[in-house]
């Protein structure tokens, strides 16, 4: 029988639950440590699910006692956990972004793609079944060339003021995920204008930051990528996608928790709110990123979102904050 790979989680915040969960529920994985310098953060998750705790990051990829770890900790300790994972030969999942230094990104970068280990960043949402299902109809083509992509992702609400204050920005903190999602359709993206608005909320704009935001990219092949985005949506947490080609069109509209709706003399279409938190709407994406992790490490590849990937998306965050502030579109080039 294959021995099981034991992982530890570094970060007892609510993403680090969730990969708790998904090392818990992943088969051939198994959780060995949580760790975080919050001794009662790490001991809630541990005794969930019955595993060892610990406050040193650097102590426990030393240890010899994990094989692969994942890094949910602030964005800061990122590039030097992966650098120590790497040096220890430790499989490595890191969350997004990297950094918030490109220049912090390229340092580590040849390391990271000539690394005998597994790297990979945590870019869930090309996983979800809904936007797999999308891509997977994409590369048989049923839609023909890509013209157009629109994405849109508007929270239920905004995120506390602490949390903005060291997010890196609305580009690198939320549109990064979109980024991501707009390279899996077209790859090569050469232009970005970006537009930013401080519309509804206080200290958003006291930390400098954007509440509301737009962006166009253009591809390499005169593809056009617009997205949306807004820190808040009165109905629930908005995300929805469409792939436009010259054959066709596919999209993905908003899960609520039914699809039951009422229709009487006063209203039409009545349904139930959408999922309101991303924790709930891409529970399973996260599932399927630890499953596509532990069977990269098996088959010595990277199943899922490479360092590069992770690289490109943040070039693109840099360039839409640069337009944002500058007026101007920003050449971009992601090799």
């Amino acid at each position: 029988m294959a021995k099981n790979l034991r992982f530890a989680v570094i970060g007892a915040g609510r993403i680090g639950l969730v990969h708790s969960g998904s090392v818990n529920d992943t088969k051939g994985a198994e959780l060995i440590y949580v760790v975080d310098p919050i001794k009662e953060a790490a001991e809630k998750i541990a005794a969930e699910f019955e595993c060892k705790t610990a406050s040193d990051p650097l102590e426990v990829i030393n240890s010899g006692e994990i094989d692969a770890v994942i890094i949910g900790s602030p964005t800061p300790t990122h590039v030097p956990l992966l650098s120590a994972a790497i040096d220890a030969g430790v499989h490595a999942l890191c969350e997004k972004p990297i950094d918030l230094d490109i220049k912090n990104v390229d340092a580590l970068r040849a390391k990271a793609n000539s690394a005998k280990t597994h790297v990979a960043i945590g870019f869930n949402r090309p996983l979800d079944p809904q936007y797999k299902g999308v891509r997977d109809r994409v590369a048989a083509g049923d839609i023909g060339n890509i013209e157009q992509v629109i994405i849109t992702s508007r929270d239920p609400g905004p995120a506390p003021q602490a949390y903005i204050a060291v997010s890196g920005g609305i580009f690198r903190d939320m549109t990064i995920h979109d980024f991501d999602m707009a390279r899996n359709f077209v790859p090569n993206i050469v232009e970005v204008t970006a537009f930013g608005a401080n519309s509804f909320c206080d200290y958003i704009k006291e930390e400098n930051d954007f509440d509301n935001i737009s962006v166009v990219m253009k591809g390499s092949n005169n593809e056009i990528i617009t997205i949306i985005n807004s820190r808040h949506s009165s109905f629930g947490y908005d995300q929805r996608v469409e792939v436009f080609g010259d054959k066709g069109m596919l999209q993905i509209s908003n899960l609520g928790h039914s699809t039951v709706s009422l229709y009487n003399k006063e209203i039409t279409n009545a349904g139930e709110p959408y999922m309101d938190f991303f924790l709930e709407r891409y529970a399973a994406s996260y599932r399927n990123e630890l499953k596509l992790f532990v069977d990269g490490i098996k088959e010595c590849k990277v199943l899922g979102s490479t360092y590069d990937d992770g690289r490109a998306a943040l070039i693109l965050a840099d360039a839409a904050h640069e337009s944002a502030r500058s007026g101007k579109s920003v050449k971009v080039n992601l090799n």
